[in-house]
């Protein structure tokens, strides 16, 4: 018994590192923007490598980028990826006489006949002693007119901002650099409905788990800036709204880069400089992102827990369709209540009393009023090895003190089975949106082939929980949880 009881210890703790954080080998620093080719996913960091992803959670070196050098980031143009990157600088070598340079491949997979890197092209340099650092280079092709920025930099001096030609990866004829930002390094450029953010990385880095890196914001509607924070401060004289800092036993968050899953589904990349339950290493982060009154921040990893499930469209909770059991009270007249006699609580009530008035079999669900009754809070469980997608592994649903699951049918309806068996249809990827709440997806549909990615937990009525197609625009698909 006392062996058993070690060997429970030892996977409990095997399982609370393996979903702390993208798992496999995600150890990284500076890492790119994600990248998708050919089903997988590529971040490329310091050094010559990277990490490859066949899912999105589960991460192995393996990614190759010549050159060495510091802080890549990447960016799919066409039908070809665009690799920037600084060669010098940063204090590397003890100088900040720095080089950025472009290069070009068909194929991030090094596995393809078509992998081939172009000769790399110098962008940009600094001479050691001028406002600027040539590092740390963060691509953004503007969707609004087809131009191509990058802005770079570091503590030592200004953030700059360069025009590249998006057909060749060189520098723009004439065009002269813009100062833009200070007090950061590590910048990266998106666009979202008519502004433009500049994310820079602040604090000190490459201390382990003393490092006090974090991510700050500032918007602009035009690329050129300026840059101004939530307060009104300009980026280019030390303002910054914080977009994630430390939290969760990782510190030192750095190189946003932002992931679009689909309308409404974002992710934000970075590393954090030291995870500690990963013996300070630095690795790989992937935190939903939200946007908040046209702010970026970064959400909180979904860890699973006890809840109730409640539905946007009207607020009630996803339950067993089941018959409701009255609870006993003792009940006295408003108008003529003892004031004298004591009061004392009403316990909760509990899954003996009502579980045998329950089918054995499998139960269908509903949604319905919540009375925080045991046919209507779930227990959510990270499954890790059943896999996982961009910043979570898959979970299993289930009613709270059973083992009965939340599953889908071929019908593209639900049900409750009476026990999980790890089936595709009972195992839930669950993804926070931009504006807060959560879509709830089976891994699978049963009787269609491959990965589940268009029908979501929806409510049809007020009453009536379905599967159908994610509309991030109608509350139908959306779901909060609630810890009641």
């Amino acid at each position: 018994m006392k062996h058993l009881r070690n060997i429970l210890a030892v996977s409990t703790l095997m399982m609370a590192a393996t979903t702390s954080a993208q798992i496999g080998q995600p150890y990284i620093h500076d890492p790119s923007t994600l990248a998708e080719c050919d089903g997988k996913y590529y971040t490329f960091g310091t050094g010559s490598g990277g990490l490859i992803s066949e899912d999105g959670w589960s991460w192995k070196g393996g990614a190759v980028r010549p050159g060495g050098g510091a802080a890549p980031d990447v960016l799919k143009i066409g039908d070809r990826y665009l690799v920037i990157y600084g060669a010098t600088g940063g204090g590397l070598g003890g100088g900040h006489n720095g080089r950025i340079l472009t290069m070009w491949n068909k194929t991030l997979d090094p596995n393809s006949p078509a992998f081939n890197y172009t000769e790399p092209v110098e962008v940009a340099a600094s001479d050691g002693l001028e406002d600027n650092d040539a590092i740390d280079p963060g691509l953004l092709l503007d969707p609004t007119t087809g131009r191509l920025w990058v802005s770079y930099g570091t503590y030592f001096g200004n953030i700059r901002l360069i025009e590249l030609d998006p057909n060749t990866g060189e520098r723009m004829k004439g065009n002269e650099p813009i100062d833009i930002a200070i007090d950061c390094e590590a910048t990266d450029l998106i666009y979202r409905d008519g502004w433009y953010y500049l994310l820079g990385t602040h604090g000190t880095c490459c201390d382990g788990v003393n490092s006090t890196y974090n991510i700050v914001v500032g918007r602009s509607r035009k690329v050129t800036g300026p840059y101004i924070d939530n307060v009104g401060r300009d980026m280019f004289h030390g303002g910054g709204k914080m977009v994630i800092a430390a939290g969760d036993r990782v510190c030192g968050p750095g190189h946003f880069g932002r992931t679009i899953i689909d309308e409404g589904v974002e992710v934000m990349s970075c590393h954090y400089e030291a995870d500690f339950d990963w013996n300070g290493r630095s690795v790989l982060g992937i935190r939903p992102l939200l946007w908040r009154n046209g702010w970026p921040v970064a959400g909180d990893r979904f860890k699973g827990g006890t809840f109730e499930i409640e539905s946007e469209r009207r607020g009630y909770a996803l339950e067993l369709a089941v018959d409701f059991v009255r609870m006993a009270q003792e009940r006295e007249r408003f108008w003529d209540m003892d004031l004298t006699k004591p009061v004392t609580p009403i316990p909760s009530q509990t899954l003996a009393e009502v579980v045998g008035t329950w089918p054995s079999g499998n139960i269908n669900v509903r949604i319905g009023d919540y009375m925080f009754r045991p046919h209507q809070r779930w227990t959510i469980t990270p499954v890790p090895e059943a896999g996982g997608y961009l910043s979570n592994p898959y979970f299993k649903i289930v009613i709270e003190g059973t083992d009965r699951t939340l599953a889908a049918t071929k019908d593209l309806e639900l049900t409750t089975v009476p026990s999980f068996t790890g089936a595709p249809e009972q195992l839930w990827r669950i993804e926070q949106l931009t504006d807060g709440t959560f879509r709830i997806m089976p891994k699978q549909i049963p009787g269609q082939e491959g990965t589940n990615t268009r029908y979501v937990l929806y409510s049809a009525g007020d009453s009536t929980p379905t599967l159908a197609e994610y509309d991030f625009g109608s509350d139908n698909s959306k779901w909060n949880f609630r810890a009641h």
